[in-house]
């Protein structure tokens, strides 16, 4: 895991944890009007079927309720810049867990219903600087909620890609915190000057050791769109692919982005 020396930048309190709910309450909805067959068919997760991957969006937003209920510890043990490169060592043990989840509630809209009431209960009461005792490391509430659009955000694309035609919808600040975290996360796994990324509307990042430009168009830029750019910091698409697509454009002799991506396994 790399030191993040760059400081993560500000989130509003209120409208993350606003988005989280959103973006959640989209999600319910959506889930509710599926039917057993399409609960039944595969992702794009390895062996997942939408029903695991619908259960464990609910567990990514259970462990803001679940920590608050534990004993807060003594001081804060990761950033936030650190927690997008923290995730890969605990993948497995998060799979195994889904799939307890989903065998253990059928009935995924009861576990909705339950789920958002509980987070809804849980965030009126507990304060954003509220230390929790995280899988990947103690931080924050208000920064592991930001963590949460991120869970949000990729894994509501991964169930659109599952069920074509479902277009769930992503909440605009949910989209906008999970692009701006995996552009700051790129920016402190390559620091640097030399390269400008791209992801309008939310995001402008520098990265990649070399010359920096002062003024001007930089000599190597970076453009996609939110979601591509989530895409390929989670590991969904490739960035050959993304670029052979014209999901990307990329100009300049350091804009080539493949060897640094993805951020998260």
């Amino acid at each position: 895991m790399p030191p993040a020396k760059k400081r993560a930048r500000a989130y509003d309190p209120a409208k993350i944890r606003t988005a989280v709910l959103a973006q959640f309450h989209h999600v319910r909805r959506a889930v509710g009007t599926l039917t057993d067959e399409q609960l039944a068919r595969p992702t794009r997760l390895g062996d997942w079927t939408v029903r695991d991957l619908a259960a464990h969006l609910t567990m990514a937003v259970e462990t803001v309720s679940r920590n608050i209920d534990r004993e807060e510890p003594s001081e804060p043990g990761l950033t936030l810049l650190d927690w997008p490169f923290a995730t890969a060592a605990r993948a497995e043990g998060i799979s195994d867990d889904t799939r307890v989840l989903a065998a253990a509630h059928p009935d995924l809209v009861a576990l909705y219903a339950d789920t958002e009431e509980r987070l809804t209960r849980k965030l009126a009461e507990t304060p954003g600087d509220r230390l929790l005792g995280t899988r990947t490391g103690a931080m924050t509430l208000a920064d592991h909620l930001v963590t949460r659009t991120v869970e949000l955000v990729v894994h509501t694309d991964d169930l659109n890609a599952a069920l074509p035609g479902l277009d769930v919808p992503h909440d605009r600040q949910a989209l906008a915190a999970c692009t701006r975290l995996l552009a700051d996360a790129l920016a402190a796994r390559a620091p640097g000057g030399s390269t400008e990324v791209r992801i309008p509307p939310y995001a402008v990042v520098q990265c990649v050791e070399g010359p920096r430009h002062t003024r001007g168009t930089p000599p190597n830029v970076v453009e996609t769109d939110p979601l591509t750019w989530i895409r390929l910091a989670t590991g969904r698409v490739t960035w050959r692919e993304a670029v052979e697509d014209a999901k990307v454009s990329a100009s300049g002799e350091r804009a080539d982005l493949g060897r640094l991506l993805p951020l998260m396994g």
